[in-house]
């Protein structure tokens, strides 16, 4: 919230990032400058590290002294990504998902649906995380660590083995992937009433999100204006002309705004996140602190 009101503004500097993909390998380039701080984060995305065993997404981070440029700490970039993006969707739970949500859903058990899941519990009183994953892998191990890691008695984290299960019992629905076609089925019924926050997709090819979403929201909440062109769940529908951008409504003006859309009753609401640099700086720059301080 704190990197929202900066973003309000104006107070930083953050050139459109640089994606470079080759084979299905990509390499991502953040920069961003703010009054205290300027902030580097160097992303690796190769998706088929699942079938390693091994992270899709690693990299590093670099804070700089803003008035020296001397560097100032090299951070894991996949750690410092982890909990920013767990954040982000924190914020857009906090404030679009009904207040009596109790059941979280998490497709994609990855690093990412890890972290939404652990930020849906800060933000909302769950009792249930419903977690799905595409692939047939053991994901006892996975659900063990997350509910150790929530820490919350009474709190459960159960598997389910279809989307369709997993979108009926959840108040909340996280998507976490890199699926290039809608991983949540095209059923109004499933989705009316929820809060849809979609983290996965990052490219014009990438799509989580089914058409369906446009007949029942008012707006999609997003962090930036280039998301519209980044990320295929809203560059498609806009080219499709299902979307238009008089729907969608930058996060950081709704917070200002103080309004209040909450889902529930039929309602439904969705965020769309793509990430953006002033994220990091500002988180890089907390974990520093409390380093320091320690």
């Amino acid at each position: 919230e704190e990197a929202y009101r900066i973003f309000g503004e104006g107070d930083y500097y953050m050139p459109p990032r640089q994606a470079v993909e080759d084979a299905n390998k990509t390499m991502m380039y953040m920069p961003c400058y703010t009054k205290e701080m300027i902030g580097t984060k160097i992303l690796s995305i190769f998706p088929d590290n699942a079938k390693l065993g091994l992270p899709s997404i690693d990299g590093v981070m670099l804070l700089n002294d803003y008035q020296t440029g001397k560097p100032l700490a090299l951070l894991d970039g996949q750690t410092v990504t982890a909990w920013r993006t767990g954040a982000v969707g924190g914020v857009g739970i906090r404030h679009l998902a009904a207040k009596d949500s109790h059941t979280v859903g998490i497709i994609g058990a990855g690093v990412q649906g890890f972290h939404q899941a652990l930020y849906a519990c800060a933000a909302r009183d769950i009792h249930t995380v419903y977690v799905y994953n595409h692939s047939s892998r053991d994901l006892t191990d996975y659900l063990d660590r997350l509910e150790k890691a929530i820490d919350k008695e009474g709190t459960k984290v159960v598997q389910c083995k279809t989307v369709e299960e997993l979108a009926e019992k959840s108040d909340i629905i996280c998507t976490t992937t890199p699926s290039t076609t809608p991983v949540l089925s095209n059923d109004r019924a499933l989705l009316e009433g929820k809060c849809i926050i979609a983290i996965g997709s990052y490219t014009p090819d990438m799509r989580e999100i089914p058409d369906v979403i446009w007949d029942l929201v008012d707006k999609v909440y997003i962090e930036l204006p280039y998301a519209c062109e980044e990320c295929g769940d809203l560059s498609q529908p806009i080219s499709e002309g299902r979307l238009s951008m008089d729907r969608v409504m930058l996060m950081h003006e709704y917070l200002a705004s103080g309004a209040d859309e909450e889902a529930g009753d039929g309602k439904t609401t969705y965020f769309k996140s793509v990430g953006m640099g002033l994220f990091d700086v500002c988180i890089a720059q907390k974990i520093l602190e409390q380093a320091k301080e320690r």
